[in-house]
Order: C-alpha cells, then sequence, then structure tokens
C-alpha cells in the first residue's frame, strides 16, 4: 500500500514525500499530473474516478531556494557586506592533506575563510556550525524507508543508484 506520494518538480527532479490527499488536490487543480499510480486501487468521488497517485510531477517548475550560510559565523549570503561574498573553506586544507570532496568542504564568508586561512579547524579553534556532508536531497531522507519500489526508481533516475543506497543505509 502506497502511504504517501513522491512529488517530482517539472524538471523530475524528486522534491518531497506529500500526502495523498495533497497529490489528489494538485492533479485536480491542474497543477501535477499522475506519472506512476497504483494500478490496483482507484479514488472514488462524486464526479471523478482517479488512479492512486504513486508519483505525481508538477506542471510548472518550482525554484527550490537554498539559503547558504557561512559554517564559521553563521551570516547568511544576503547579510553580508558589499565586498564580502561566500565561498568555499576545505576544513583540512588541499596543502595539507585534505580532500576536494564534500565531506571536507563547508561554505564560508570571505572574511571567515581569509581569518582561517590555511589552518586546520582545532589550530585557531574555528569549527563549523554543522558538519559537512553531500547535499544530495536531504529533505527526501526522512521519506527513504515510505519508497515504493515505483518511487525508488524516481530517485535513482536522477540521482543514481550510489545515492539511493547511501540514504537507505542511513535509516
Amino acid at each position: 500500500m502506497i502511504v504517501g506520494c513522491l512529488a517530482l518538480n517539472a524538471s523530475f527532479e524528486p522534491l518531497t514525500m506529500v500526502p495523498l490527499r495533497r497529490a489528489l488536490r494538485l492533479v485536480i487543480d491542474g497543477k501535477a499530473e499522475i506519472v506512476e499510480a497504483d494500478a490496483e486501487r482507484h479514488i472514488h468521488s462524486e464526479r471523478l474516478t482517479l488512479p492512486r497517485p504513486a508519483v505525481i510531477r508538477l506542471k510548472a517548475f518550482v525554484h527550490v531556494p537554498r539559503r547558504y550560510r557561512c559554517q564559521y559565523c553563521g551570516r547568511l549570503g544576503a547579510e553580508l557586506k558589499q565586498r564580502e561574498t561566500l565561498t568555499r573553506d576545505h576544513l583540512v586544507p588541499i596543502s595539507r592533506g585534505g580532500t576536494n570532496d564534500w565531506t571536507n568542504v563547508v561554505t564560508a564568508c570571505s572574511p571567515c575563510n581569509t581569518r582561517k586561512a590555511n589552518h586546520l579547524p582545532d589550530e585557531i579553534n574555528m569549527h563549523p556550525i554543522h558538519r559537512p556532508l553531500e547535499p544530495h536531497f536531504v529533505h527526501l531522507s526522512w521519506a527513504v524507508r515510505k519508497l515504493t519500489p515505483t518511487q525508488a526508481r524516481y530517485i535513482k533516475l536522477f540521482y543514481g543508484t550510489d545515492v539511493l543506497h547511501q540514504l537507505e543505509k542511513t535509516l
């Protein structure tokens, strides 16, 4: 049985799981289309019969705002001064054996990045607010255990098998 419905952006990017009622409302209002449905079950109303959606796709692209902030001082990009910018900082600098992967990189404002320079976080007592993680649709990770094989296919299609398996391991 399908617990919820996977909502895809117009680009087919997985966005989130939505309750069945919300999915139906989006379809009925013409804001989404059913991409995959449970062939065994239908939803009936007085005037309408629809297949029970497992995956819906929004008809209009929805920009998902990503609010980046400095991981050292906590300021958002919009809070920076005119000549400041958000940069990326390697927790362990490349010159000191650090890697150029997601688990070693954080967002830092230019003043904090300059202050940290070529130091390790412990050496200068500058630790990131959040531990760096690979940024794959974290908003969906809570829902992975509820995905049906049909819904999981869309996660796999957009992000790849490795990402789907990584998320499944975190449960």
